[in-house]
């Protein structure tokens, strides 16, 4: 069970790792967009279109919301009730944990895949692109981390209620997460 878990956060913990660096990518590509439209009056740069490098802050962005809602969420830095969660006492905090990881967030997870998987296999059958002739032809892949986030929500929404379980039944749980303070 240890095992178990601690791989399930590993795997919000990595991609979470990976993604933030979209960050720094993103704020770069910015910087050089600005430069190429007031200084530089370039229609492209290194041969691509400046519509491309704007579109692929667009995708960045997306791309590092929807993968990074489980690393969120693994830190405790989504939105609940903290007035109710922060002072209660540990095993409320358990009971909280999973009966709202098994009848909100697992529930919800399901909801969004279910929602979005029409929309996504018919964007990947028709290799939806952008819009603009120079734009990004990959929108198919940007609306799939909508069911990765899903996926990942759920990972981590199972990770918290397996923890959960085993600190109401006593086992002891090596979860540096617990009480970590909140993202802000």
């Amino acid at each position: 069970m240890h095992a178990l878990y601690r791989f399930l956060d590993g795997i919000n913990e990595s991609i979470g790792r990976v993604i933030a660096w979209f960050t720094l990518l993103m704020v770069l590509i910015q910087f050089i967009v600005v430069l190429m439209r007031y200084i530089y009056s370039a229609p492209d740069f290194l041969g691509i279109s400046s519509l491309w490098w704007q579109e692929s802050v667009v995708y960045m962005h997306g791309t590092l919301i929807m993968l990074g809602a489980g690393y969120t969420l693994l830190h405790n830095g989504h939105v609940r009730v903290d007035i109710f969660y922060a002072d209660a006492s540990e095993d409320v905090k358990d009971w909280t944990d999973l009966l709202g990881s098994l009848f909100f967030l697992l529930p919800v997870c399901y909801i969004i895949w279910w929602s979005a998987w029409p929309n996504v296999t018919l964007s990947w059958r028709n290799f939806e692109g952008s819009t603009e002739s120079s734009g990004i032809p990959y929108k198919y892949v940007l609306k799939s981390t909508v069911l990765v986030a899903a996926v990942l929500l759920a990972v981590q929404g199972v990770s918290t209620a397996l923890k959960a379980v085993m600190r109401l039944t006593g086992a002891v749980v090596f979860d540096p997460y617990r009480n970590e303070e909140s993202l802000d």
